[in-house]
């Protein structure tokens, strides 16, 4: 056999083994990396959920905001899910979940937290890291609460669990609906809320009609793009995903009693703050600071209860991961892996 000859045996021989090591890198990317869209029954309820990443690995469960629903993660899932088992769920009325009306479900942060407590067994999930964004917080602060020992650590993204990250113009009529869901023009002469009556050409408005302005095209417009560096980075397949959801016939009641349960979770901040203090779940801050719903001033009083805190305001808005989202895939990923380097996996 010539040099020549077994020169061509060879490279052929080691283009096999390339090819079969790609096929088999391609074929793990396939099994965990590539998102799976599922779900599950709670309570009677279908529960839409997203799912990524090998089980063996520290799970991440993500809890969404409001008006959004687990298409906010549509990005950072794939992007960690080499590294990490990735879950996604939609609260009911919200994204692809079951929509019962009002009258058929009780919406409450309360009743939300209890279906996404359910789903976490339903799922077998025995350890998690909770990122919690927005309506994410109040939700995922009661499953903290509940059972501690399962959280492994928080990332906190504009999830509010201090009175500083109220104290703002957009919660004053909010407030007073708390107070009297039947008030009329309360909080509303301030000058965000002063806008909102020039656009309706009302100037004392009911605060339930001022809240429905909430769900409109031109207010999820202004939650994706207010506060942004970039206008061209904020994909208007965003709202073009959510406002028809929200369009749905009886979801504008379900996102006003939201909007009346959220009055349930002040009086419960002293609770997740002594949490926070008793247990020292490892935190990682991603705070969009631009945001006018959730400001920076809502991010600060963490540095008060925690000792293990990596703290990053971000020069974005409210969904920080639209214009922010490989720079917080990264810091996730450095910091979880910190974590768990210090402690054995399960």
């Amino acid at each position: 056999m010539t040099s020549n000859t077994m020169q061509i045996l060879r490279n052929v021989f080691i283009g096999l083994l390339l090819g079969f090591g790609l096929v088999q890198a391609a074929s793990a990317a396939e099994a965990f990396g590539g998102v799976s869209y599922k779900t599950v029954t709670i309570d009677g309820l279908d529960i839409f959920y997203r799912e990524a990443g090998n089980p063996k690995n520290p799970t991440i469960l993500l809890l969404h905001g409001f008006p959004t629903s687990s298409h906010m993660f549509r990005d950072l899932i794939p992007e960690l899910a080499d590294e990490f088992h990735l879950v996604a769920p939609d609260y009911p009325g919200y994204g692809f979940s079951a929509m019962p009306t009002v009258d058929k479900f009780e919406y409450s942060f309360d009743n939300v937290a209890k279906i996404v407590d359910k789903f976490i067994d339903a799922l077998a999930l025995d350890k998690y890291s909770l990122y919690l964004m927005d309506y994410g917080a109040p939700v995922g602060f009661r499953i903290a609460t509940h059972r501690p020992d399962k959280v492994e650590a928080l990332i906190v993204q504009n999830g509010n669990a201090y009175v500083e990250g109220i104290n703002n113009n957009f919660w004053e009529p909010i407030k007073e609906y708390w107070k009297d869901r039947g008030a009329v023009n309360k909080g509303l002469d301030n000058d965000w809320w002063k806008n909102v009556k020039t656009a309706y050409n009302k100037p004392n408005m009911s605060n339930d009609e001022a809240l429905r302005f909430l769900v409109t095209l031109g207010a999820t417009k202004w939650q994706y793009t207010n506060g942004v560096r970039n206008l061209g980075t904020i994909s208007p397949d965003n709202w073009g995903h959510v406002q028809p959801l929200l369009d749905r016939e009886g979801n504008q009641e379900i996102q006003l009693e939201m909007f009346y349960s959220y009055g349930t979770n002040p009086p419960l901040y002293p609770e997740w703050q002594e949490y926070l203090r008793t247990h020292q779940p490892p935190t990682l801050i991603v705070w969009g600071k631009n945001d006018e719903i959730f400001p920076a001033a809502g991010a600060y009083p963490y540095k008060r209860d925690l000792k293990n805190l990596e703290f990053h305001l971000l020069d974005t808005g409210h969904f920080a991961l639209e214009e922010d989202g490989q720079v917080i895939a990264g810091k996730i990923r450095l910091f979880l892996n910190k974590q768990f380097a210090k402690a054995p996996q399960k």
